[in-house]
């Protein structure tokens, strides 16, 4: 008998705090057969003098200004080094007009696993060695993950 698929979708609607009030997007989770699709696309990204932006999915569902230090630390059920977190994302790069656009595929969670979880922007570039969460400065934009 063949087995069904019932693909959970969620997203997280990114605002910026004080440190990038322009910043906001969206980050789409949908589970696939062959793992979690997650489609971002961030507006209003702060020049950095690099183009590339840490963003990583965190433990905590919440997004308290000034810093969003609420959303904790990375989301890593298994206690892994950074950047081996199940959180940990490839870096956004900005165009020209200071948007990003990313898509991949990560088996690495579900979507259930990250339902009232937090993804954060930073505001440098993650070094995917600093541990124990790459080095990528303050945390510029937040959003809480929704089923929906």
């Amino acid at each position: 008998m063949k087995k069904c698929f019932y693909p959970l979708s969620a997203v997280a609607v990114i605002r910026g705090n004080s440190y990038a009030p322009g910043l906001h997007g969206n980050i789409w989770f949908v589970d696939t057969q062959k793992g979690v699709r997650v489609d971002a696309k961030i507006y209003g990204l702060p020049p950095n003098g690099m183009g590339f932006y840490g963003f990583h999915v965190h433990e905590a569902g919440s997004c308290e200004m000034p810093d969003f230090m609420s959303a904790k630390g990375h989301f890593n059920p298994d206690d892994t080094r950074h950047p081996l977190h199940a959180g940990d994302f490839p870096m956004l790069l900005a165009t020209a007009s200071m948007d990003a656009t990313l898509s991949f595929v990560t088996t690495r969670f579900t979507v259930r696993d990250v339902i009232a979880r937090s993804v954060i922007v930073h505001e440098g570039r993650d070094d995917y060695t600093s541990q124990p969460s790459g080095d990528s400065g303050r945390r510029i934009g937040c959003g809480i993950i929704q089923v929906l």
